[in-house]
């Protein structure tokens, strides 16, 4: 299973649900809380090219947000990325 890496705020209702969907699948991914870190959030807008929250990666692939990750749910995709 390749590695899921996570960036988030605390209070980010996208975020949380986020982690949600990663938890009921039972995914293991790394967190990196952005808040109150301006050198990380600009780490994070460097790697992925947008400054919103969450920025979620599976592998070396940029997922995006939380839609990007529940559309690829949706489309039944979500799983053959975890799984690569």
């Amino acid at each position: 299973m390749p590695a899921v890496l996570i960036y988030t705020t605390q209070w980010c209702p996208f975020c949380i649900r986020a982690k949600s969907l990663l938890e009921q699948k039972g995914v293991a991914y790394e967190e990196i809380p952005v808040d109150g870190n301006p050198a990380l959030r600009a780490e994070m807008a460097g790697k992925a090219g947008r400054t919103s929250v969450p920025q979620i990666w599976i592998g070396d692939i940029h997922v995006g947000g939380c839609d990007d990750l529940y559309a690829l749910e949706r489309a039944g995709k979500l799983d053959t990325l975890l799984s690569a």
